[in-house]
């Protein structure tokens, strides 16, 4: 708890007047919308998730990178486009997400682009499967100024974690995550605030107290337990949990399957956040994984532009409406974390 509270007031300490006043206009706009049914924005994204490549060394089953499945191009992040949007947005940005699909590390410019952010203030996390951790990247992450290492761990033995992460080895996790912990020691840094995250399956649910035991055992500041996104869960999977409290989905008693969350006809993420591809497309949400409702590309206008564009706005108006018509929403369940 207490590393907990280091880390909340590590985010609370990039609060400027005008990432707060920027913060209020969100808010208000959002209620306003919410209230009135009529899509306003008054704001700028207080976070937003930037995608450095869709390239992946592992092949997870319900992953577009893992099964190289996606419609749209793969690539890598250009520095210039990255530095472009931050220039944009940093006086008003609070939290960056350095991750959407792919592995970020397998970007060779990744470090470097995470400090050119947090040298601006910005709150910056990214999500990563460890396996490129070795002890001169590791003493990089630590001087980067990242300030949130998320590390998947989804299983304490070998077995059980590449039943997920196929293509994966559990002791490159391990000696990526001692390395992390060993330089933030030795350069006596607060930062990154490292995190476990365990994605409950079927496969692994036998194993939740064990991955608590081993992130004490390693030194990790924070276990997190989130549920899995499966796509095809219609008529069940062999990955949806025994386990109903980490289940996205309702065991309807007759072979189907149903999300538990109701679809109501408003969504906070839509005025807080957005996600931008490598390539430069703004999409909505973490859930548009083929940038299917792109809103703008970067590589050809401002970020004000799209963000305050007409068809982010009829976006917006539309969700208001009936959320169920758009069909990323229909399949969306705001997949939930449980923190241990």
């Amino acid at each position: 708890m207490a590393l907990q509270l280091t880390d909340g007031l590590n985010f609370l300490s990039k609060l400027t007047p005008l990432r707060a006043l920027n913060a209020l206009q969100v808010v208000g706009s959002y209620l306003y919308s919410k209230v009135t049914g009529k899509a306003r924005h008054w704001g700028y994204p207080l976070s937003i998730s930037l995608e450095p490549t869709t390239s992946c060394n592992l092949r997870c089953p319900e992953c577009p990178s893992g099964l190289r499945s996606f419609s749209r191009p793969t690539g890598m992040l250009q520095d210039e486009l990255f530095k472009s949007t931050i220039d944009q947005l940093h006086r008003r940005l609070m939290y960056l997400i350095f991750y959407f699909q792919g592995e970020p590390y397998l970007h060779k410019s990744f470090l470097e682009l995470v400090k050119y952010a947090s040298d601006r203030g910005i709150y910056t996390a990214t999500s990563t499967n460890a396996h490129f951790l070795d002890d001169a990247t590791a003493r990089k992450t630590v001087e980067s100024g990242l300030d949130r290492l998320i590390v998947s761990i989804d299983g304490t033995t070998q077995e059980t974690y590449s039943a997920y992460r196929v293509g994966g080895k559990l002791e490159k996790v391990l000696e990526g995550t001692r390395n992390v912990v060993k330089w933030k020691k030795a350069l006596k840094s607060k930062t990154p605030h490292i995190m476990f995250q365990y994605l409950v399956v079927r496969p692994n649910e036998h194993q939740l107290d064990d991955v608590k035991e081993l992130a004490k055992e390693l030194g990790v500041d924070e276990v997190v337990f989130k549920t899995a996104q499966i796509y095809d869960y219609a008529q069940g999977s062999p990955l949806i949990p025994s386990i109903d409290y980490y289940s996205r989905y309702r065991n309807n008693g007759d072979g189907s399957y149903s999300i538990k969350n109701k679809l109501l006809n408003h969504c906070w993420k839509m005025w807080h956040s957005c996600v931008i591809t490598w390539d430069g497309l703004v999409v909505p949400c973490c859930f548009d994984k083929d940038a299917e409702y792109r809103q703008g590309d970067l590589q050809q206008q401002n970020f004000s532009q799209v963000w305050r564009g007409d068809k982010y706005r009829s976006f917006r108006q539309k969700l208001l409406r009936s959320r169920s018509e758009i069909e990323m929403c229909r399949n969306c369940t705001e997949g939930t974390k449980v923190w241990a």
